[in-house]
């Protein structure tokens, strides 16, 4: 890749459908409008060429356990493009309202972003912003044991997170099998009291192990 193609988009040769063996420059990392007549061939540079080939260049960088689930995109007619990168399709559409619609979604963008948060992502603790990693039993043992002599620690297992409902069947179940204290909502509860929930609200129950 040369210097310059680290600021323009190089089109060399360009000859997909109306194009005549164009040469063109797109700066990169600004926001470019393909202007013309009906038939200029404004969807063959931007959708034909410049994305066919993008996507084209990104889908061959992957494994071929990945390629088989991509759709493949033919090599479009130029000679060469440079500085070009993985590139994003947004087709002109009329399309029905749904209102679970977002802007990942619209864009077809959805799946990628959820791969790549699942894959790459280091998930972080909202309340105090430490990275969250997972732990062995011994690990934990090992924290629990480096607290200095009779501190207390509570040791909760949570059984319901942020759904709605009143839950009487699952705190019944609770009782039965021997525990004595939930925690409701940040809350502890003895078991052998009434707790009423709001059944239109979400709550969040966790049972006192010890």
């Amino acid at each position: 890749m040369s210097i310059e193609s680290d600021s323009y988009i190089i089109i060399k040769g360009a000859r997909e459908h109306n194009l005549k063996n164009i040469d063109l420059k797109i700066p990169r990392n600004k926001l470019v409008v393909i202007t013309g007549l009906s038939g200029s061939g404004k969807s063959s540079l931007a959708f034909d060429t410049i994305y066919a080939e993008g996507q084209r260049k990104y889908v061959e960088s992957l494994s071929a356990y990945a390629r088989q689930f991509l759709e493949q995109m033919k090599k479009p007619e130029v000679e060469h493009i440079e500085g070009l990168s993985p590139a994003i399709s947004i087709e002109q559409r009329s399309a029905s309202y749904n209102p679970r619609s977002t802007v990942a979604t619209s864009t077809e963008m959805y799946d990628y972003l959820r791969l790549l948060f699942a894959r790459v992502g280091i998930p972080h603790c909202p309340q105090c912003g430490k990275e969250i990693a997972r732990q062995s039993i011994q690990e934990i043992a090992d924290k629990i044991l480096a607290f200095p002599a009779g501190e207390r620690i509570m040791v909760l297992a949570p059984v319901v997170r942020g759904r709605k409902g009143e839950h009487r069947q699952l705190l019944d179940t609770i009782k039965k099998d021997g525990y004595v204290r939930v925690r409701v909502n940040g809350e502890i509860k003895l078991l052998d009291e009434e707790i009423n929930l709001d059944k239109n609200k979400k709550h969040t129950v966790e049972v006192v192990v010890d």
